[in-house]
């Protein structure tokens, strides 16, 4: 089986609600066609990147080739966890988590987004708690960074409600404009304090290379 090689292919989190998981090529095509679907009011811009500024057979392609590209890219230094969230048996949406040199740092990155048929119904805050158990339950992470637009008030929720406190600010430009984007990290000790979603995780044992870990 190809997880024989790839363990991470096997590595599933699971919540009361939701399964993530890297997502097989149906998964991903169910992914693009949530992205065609919507992800934000297209009048806003939450990404540094604007990929969903695309006609939909472009976005649903660039969906698919991302995911395809991350796993193809992965190395134990500097490895990006695309996970899949599926919610009643279907794909809404998408979680990751990054780290480089995590062995050392012990410091992740997350970002995520769900389609907007899914919004507004604690999925994004379910999905982001899933992730975080696995880095700081079960891969010892000290902190957990994520970048927030300003004005994006639900990032800025979901943030909030797990433990997130701003810690700085830098100046990006999106579709020419200049966008103020906000740090927010979560440490270990808030983390603690804010975790209320309880989380499964399977298949993680011999993933711990992947991420830089002994075994």
């Amino acid at each position: 089986m190809i997880t024989e090689y790839f363990p991470t292919l096997g590595l599933r989190l699971t919540t009361p609600r939701l399964e993530l998981r890297i997502p097989d090529l149906d998964d991903m095509a169910s992914l693009a066609k949530v992205a065609t679907e919507g992800i934000h009011d297209p009048d806003t811009m939450p990404f540094v990147e604007p990929w969903t500024d695309q006609p939909p057979d472009r976005l649903a392609l660039g969906v698919i080739q991302h995911n395809l590209g991350v796993l193809a890219s992965w190395k134990p230094e500097d490895w990006g966890l695309n996970l899949v969230v599926v919610h009643e048996g279907a794909v809404v949406g998408i979680q990751d988590m990054r780290g480089r040199n995590f062995a050392v740092t012990r410091q992740v990155s997350t970002g995520s987004w769900l389609g907007r048929a899914h919004q507004g119904r604690g999925i994004g805050t379910e999905m982001r708690a899933a992730v975080l158990h696995l880095a700081f339950a079960e891969l010892g992470a000290v902190a957990a960074l994520s970048p927030v637009f300003e004005g994006n008030t639900a990032s800025e929720r979901v943030a909030e409600r797990l433990g997130y406190q701003r810690d700085a600010v830098d100046l990006v430009e999106v579709r020419g404009r200049r966008v103020a984007a906000h740090r927010y990290r979560l440490t270990r000790e808030a983390w603690e304090e804010h975790r209320s979603v309880p989380v499964t995780v399977t298949g993680l044992e011999p993933c711990l290379p992947f991420f830089g870990l002994e075994d």
